[in-house]
């Protein structure tokens, strides 16, 4: 971070209750508007006088900016909002709690990534032959309040190159929420941005450093069979970077993992062939031993005796009918076997 860059710590704001100055503020609307009327018609009645001009006068100021600033003032919250308030140009405090709150009317509410947000959906807009009026006010109008619910990103899939080399696609998504509403505002541009570009960097960083699958006989970790270990190296990889802006990263997750299409065809053979591999050698260790324990029940019952040669012929004839792919067929010898 720039260390000539100011550091913000985020300052709840406590503001007095709003629905009291809200109902306050009609009932002198009320009484302005029942003051006009009066001074109106005593003037028109009994001519110039100069309490009830000043009457006049004030009642019609009153109207014309006090009564407008009151309601400028009044902020509403929904459970899990916020809003950062700042007084021309210096950050006063954030807002939270639900409920009716009376803040300083001077005060502005701060959300880049709702500004970000709105002139995007107005570039779209402007773009459409027939864009509705309705959809321009509705982008046009979007909140500045900060949500402190927690929230998923979902990026797009990216190729990326793993320990070996060998190109994947792969996907995830993080669960995270604004710890910091300060932080969040001022520290970044845009802090919705901001953990989209580090997830992405973090992806690639952490990718990089582990294969897609161990190779035989080995115990190091892989993106396909140690997701969850892979997933808190991931999470904590986001977190360090997004820190800064004041995010909380509560979890990441791979949702999409394979290998791309312009090997994924050669992953499948190589695949196909280690598994042929791998059940013709328990087909093997299965067919051995049965060879052993026949030969010891022949010997062991006496049924027959073998010499070295035939013994040798018989574990080859064993192996061949256990091993074979297909069904073997047998030979009848009606002579001597010698």
């Amino acid at each position: 971070m720039n260390t000539n860059q100011v550091e913000y710590q985020e300052k709840v704001l406590r503001a007095p209750n709003g629905l009291a100055i809200l109902l306050l503020n009609i009932v002198l609307m009320l009484a302005a508007i029942a003051g006009i009327v009066f001074s109106a018609m005593q003037l028109s009645a009994n001519g110039s006088s100069g309490g009830m001009v000043a009457l006049l006068v004030v009642c019609i100021f009153y109207w014309c900016l006090p009564c407008w600033l009151l309601f400028a003032g009044i902020k509403v919250l929904g459970p899990n909002e916020a809003l950062v308030l700042t007084l021309f140009g210096t950050y006063v405090g954030t807002l939270k709690g639900e409920g009716i709150f009376f803040v300083n009317p001077f005060c502005n509410s701060v959300n880049p990534a709702a500004q970000s947000a709105s002139e995007a959906a107005l570039t779209h807009l402007s773009k459409e032959e027939n864009p509705s009026s309705g959809k321009i006010v509705k982008a046009a109008a979007i909140s500045k309040k900060i949500s402190l619910k927690t929230m998923t990103l979902n990026n797009d899939k990216q190729k990326i190159n793993d320990l070996l080399g060998n190109p994947i696609v792969i996907g995830i998504a993080v669960i995270w929420h604004i710890e910091d509403t300060a932080k969040a505002v001022f520290a970044v541009d845009n802090y919705q941005e901001f953990l989209s570009i580090q997830s992405d960097a973090a992806l690639r960083n952490t990718v990089r450093l582990y294969p897609y699958d161990v190779s035989e006989g080995g115990d190091e970790k892989s993106l396909r069979g140690s997701s969850q270990e892979i997933a808190g190296v991931l999470a904590e990889e986001i977190q360090k970077r997004v820190a800064c802006a004041g995010l909380k990263v509560e979890e990441a997750r791979i949702t999409t993992l394979a290998y791309a299409p312009e090997i994924a065809a050669a992953m499948l053979q190589r695949q196909q062939a280690s598994a042929v591999v791998d059940a013709r050698k328990m087909i093997v260790e299965g067919a051995v031993g049965m060879v052993e324990m026949a030969l010891d029940e022949l010997s062991r019952k006496q049924v027959v005796e073998l010499d070295d040669e035939r013994k040798a012929q018989m574990v080859s004839n064993l192996m061949v009918v256990l091993c074979a792919g297909k069904d073997a067929q047998p030979v009848v010898n009606s002579g001597s076997i010698y």
